[in-house]
């Protein structure tokens, strides 16, 4: 036992005595001078990899490295100088030729005197271990300057043996991995791993947001403990998910070459760094070697008031159905970001009344802390005078893309205040319900203003007494989609009067699949099969789909077939077709439903021979490899052929994660007094009522009323039609993402995508007693553009590259019915409009002094317009014709 631990000792004394002396990183040697070449150089284009397609610059230099001090404790312990010298720019495409920004210009022009001198002052180093202790500069340079340096100073950084580390460079805290062979040694830095301040976000929603990736490597080929040649390249992509075509990418690079060594002065004698430091130059001081972040001044630029006058043209409501009208709304947004709050409320007291709505959408998606207290001020919730433009700032509250706890808290206090309308007071609570979620969403589930807003509205709902604080709180509920709500749901559902039980059991619907338990479904099996109570028809069909969606089991689908043929004529016909549906479109239910049709008993003609007008289908409105857009239509009559309820949806798909795009319901009940018919089981006592609902990107808007009672029905059936009533209409910032990055080469990028669309959804519900017929409408109308910017910047040269699509639509769906006579007449029409698609591209660089170069490109299609099939009868898939037009471009200087 003693002879092994003499042995063990007498191995770890030689292994030490091994690698004294040696280092674990880059070690230069002594009283010698290095002479390097070094360039940094950076790519922009649209992940093509074609040179010629690039934008972009390289700025080049000689580099001299020499050795001042040396720990006597240890040769890892160093200090070495780096100067940059001769500092050039070129552009990286070298076919751009007389159009180059850089001919005819002297470095010293284009970087300024002041610069250029900063950039060339040197640096000094302190290496441990071939890690960096600290980094020493002049206090007071320009931060865009010393980040170049940092950059070259983050390439001596590395260390000879394979592993895996964290280290702080240029880029922040990294984890970085080492393999090491012979001569050549590979770092690969886990950029997504970094840690460092940096202003950004983005929308959550991967539907609506974007996918990046980010890559660095860097090579070292060794000679003598020193580097011959490095070689390191960053990539930074990005692209919108749905939408790919909106990509780009950034390829940084740095070269550093030794070309030849010579003789230097001798090191400085000392044991503490910091005393050579003060002998080299008393003025060095620390500082971070992390990246600081730095603004380029922008000349010439408009004030915000001159902006919005330039824009304003476009955002009058004629003008809202165009492109340019949200493409000068996401502009203006940029702007009103960096603007203060004096600013900005100045510009609301001053416009009119046509253009204040599409105003207030823009401040209030700018989503700073001075856009929304300008806007809290120039609102006033206890007016009645100003109920558009409150209900325009929820509307864009309701769908900011990160929402933070102030604007939450903000209208939690709003909510407990007074109000002019009571209509404005319930969609306060509704959109508290839509920013909890998003909230959530984004791991905030646990701030204050969250866990305040839960209370309110699981709280407010359980108090309730008034029917229309009942319906209220339900709708924040189906917004918020809490857990903690189920149990409340359930019991809304169960017991409730009809309208309040169907919103209860279509909030239930929107919840995800783990949420709905064995005790849900055993809920819904109740109210299906009526086993406590008589329901209405609604409530039922949405229990049954509630079944149908959430992993029913073999004697859930089994008894709900069964029901089939005891059911009311209209509701038997609509459950046939929701099953029909299911098998067509291979939903995940499919598969148990086609178990249970094996059993004659539950698959037979009697039970598939049902007829009647009501219908369900789902279609494909766009199919991709990785993406699909579908839209559904289930139609529910009543007995007597008077429409009960229309539900249309449009869904986005991005692999398995979906969108709820659109929902629009109209519901109507008590109308059989019209045509003297007998109402159906359960809805004998129901009030004369017709409205509509709608859902837009997720977000449960508030409900608009046709007519409700029966003195509002008789004027509507006075004057035989209804006037297009609004559900919403406004600019909505849908897609928001903004990064910026610190390239390790110490370039500053941005990459930027927002998308943003101007709506008007308008419904409408027309009767006419002499023709015996009713009519349905729903019209969508709007213009989206998206846009995608990525720009790399030097503070004196900067290259960019913007990228966009953009369209006007419209979606209308009419569903007519003539009851004159049984079975009634049924028309169902769903038109898309021939719509224009228009794709751009703009590349450009850009000198600090003006001077600049752009490139322009433009393609044009028009996708023909269709008819949509909405029932199993008619299931072609709707033919959508692209008619591309020629593609333009254009470059030149500016």
């Amino acid at each position: 036992m003693i002879l092994l631990a003499v042995l063990f000792l007498c191995f770890i004394s030689s292994y030490s005595a091994s690698v004294k002396g040696h280092t674990t990183g880059l070690s230069l040697n002594n009283d010698r001078l290095y002479k390097l070449t070094y360039s940094t150089e950076v790519f922009l284009d649209r992940g093509k990899g074609n040179l010629q397609d690039s934008v972009g610059y390289r700025i080049s230099s000689n580099v001299d490295v020499a050795l001042l001090w040396r720990s006597p404790d240890g040769d890892d312990n160093q200090l070495i100088q780096i100067t940059m010298k001769d500092v050039n720019l070129e552009n990286v495409n070298q076919q751009r030729g007389e159009k180059s920004i850089f001919k005819g210009k002297k470095s010293s022009q284009i970087i300024r005197k002041e610069n250029l001198e900063a950039m060339q002052r040197p640096v000094l180093l302190h290496l441990i271990h071939g890690k960096i202790k600290e980094f020493y500069s002049y206090q007071n340079e320009p931060a865009a300057i010393e980040n170049l340096k940092r950059g070259l100073a983050s390439l001596f950084q590395m260390q000879l043996s394979s592993g895996t580390t964290n280290e702080v460079d240029i880029s922040g805290d990294c984890k970085v991995t080492y393999q090491a062979h012979q001569d050549k040694v590979t770092k690969i830095k886990a950029l997504d791993s970094c840690k460092i301040e940096r202003a950004g976000f983005t929308t959550p929603h991967q539907v609506l947001g974007v996918t990046s990736k980010a890559t660095s490597v860097t090579t070292y080929k060794i000679e003598d403990s020193f580097v011959v040649a490095v070689l390191s390249e960053e990539i930074r992509a990005l692209r919108l998910n749905f939408l790919q075509s909106i990509a780009g990418k950034i390829v940084s690079r740095q070269k550093l070459e030794l070309k030849t060594t010579e003789a230097s002065v001798r090191l400085k004698p000392g044991k503490q760094v910091a005393a050579i430091i003060k002998a080299v130059d008393s003025k060095y001081t620390a500082i971070p070697i992390v990246g600081q972040v730095f603004q380029s001044k922008c000349k010439g630029c408009p004030s915000l008031s001159e902006h919005w006058q330039s824009i304003r043209k476009h955002l009058q409501p004629d003008n809202l159905s165009k492109a340019e009208a949200v493409r000068s709304f996401l502009a203006f947004i940029k702007h009103l970001r960096t603007a203060k709050k004096e600013e900005i409320l100045q510009i609301l007291k001053a416009e009119n009344k046509e253009v204040l709505p599409q105003l207030v959408d823009a401040v209030t998606s700018a989503q700073t802390p001075d856009s929304l207290d300008a806007i809290l001020d120039f609102l006033d919730f206890k007016s009645t005078e100003s109920v558009i433009l409150q209900e325009r700032f929820l509307y864009a509250c309701a769908f900011a893309s990160h929402p933070d706890e102030e604007l939450l808290r903000a209208l939690i206090s709003k909510f407990k205040g007074s109000f002019g309308s009571n209509d404005i007071r319930e969609s306060v609570m509704i959109i508290i319900g839509a920013l909890v979620r998003k909230l959530c969403q984004n791991q905030g589930c646990k701030l204050k203003g969250v866990i305040e807003a839960k209370k309110l509205i699981l709280g407010g709902l359980e108090k309730a007494e008034k029917k229309e604080d009942i319906v209220m709180y339900l709708l924040a509920l189906k917004n918020a989609r809490l857990p903690e709500g189920i149990p409340l749901l359930l019991k809304y559902t169960e017991t409730g009067e009809g309208p309040i039980s169907h919103l209860a059991a279509t909030t239930l619907q929107r919840y995800d699949v783990p949420f709905i338990t064995d005790e849900v479904k055993k809920t819904m099996n109740r109210i299906y099969h009526q086993n406590r109570k008589i329901h209405e028809k609604t409530v039922r069909t949405t229990a049954a789909a509630i079944i149908l969606k959430n992993n029913p089991s073999y004697m859930e689908v089994k008894n709900i077939l069964l029901s089939i043929g005891e059911l009311p004529k209209e509701m038997n016909k609509y459950m046939l077709s929701i099953v029909q549906d299911i098998l067509r479109f291979e939903t995940p239910a499919s598969k148990m439903v086609r178990q249970v049709l094996k059993e004659m008993v539950a698959h037979n003609y009697d039970r598939f021979s049902k007829s009647g007008s009501s219908s369900a289908y789902t279609g494909y409105v766009e199919r991709t490899s990785h993406s699909a857009s579908t839209y559904s239509l289930d139609i529910l009559y009543s007995g007597s052929g008077i429409l009960r309820r229309s539900n249309l949806n449009i869904f986005q798909y991005i692999e398995k994660t979906p969108l709820h795009g659109i929902q629009v319901v109209i519901e109507a009940q008590g109308l059989e007094a019209l045509i003297a018919a007998t109402p159906d089981e359960g809805e004998e006592n129901l009030d004369s009522y017709a409205g509509l609902s709608a859902l837009l990107f997720d977000v449960q808007l508030r409900p608009v009323t046709f007519f409700n009672g029966y003195s509002d029905l008789m004027s509507k059936m006075l004057s035989a039609s209804s006037d297009p009533m609004s559900v919403v209409k406004g600019l909505l910032l849908l897609i928001d993402h903004s990064q910026e990055l610190q390239l390790q080469s110490g370039l500053k990028a941005n990459m930027d995508v927002q998308g943003g669309l101007a709506i008007d959804i308008t419904g409408a519900m027309e009767f006419s007693l002499w023709y015996r017929e009713s009519k349905t409408r729903v019209k969508n109308r709007v213009s989206v553009l998206i846009t995608g910017g990525i720009t790399v910047d030097s503070s004196f040269v900067k290259a960019g590259l913007e990228i966009g699509a953009e369209t006007e639509a419209g979606l209308e769906f009419i569903s007519t019915v003539q009851f004159s006579q049984y079975p009634f007449l049924v028309c169902l029409q769903m038109d898309k409009e021939d719509v224009p698609y228009r794709q751009f591209e703009t590349k450009y660089e850009r000198l600090s002094t003006g001077r600049g170069y752009i490139s322009r490109k433009r393609k044009e299609s028009l996708i023909g317009g269709c008819e949509f099939p909405l029932h199993q009868e008619n299931s072609d898939m709707c033919k959508v014709v692209f008619a591309p037009q020629p593609e333009s471009s254009s470059s030149g200087w500016f």
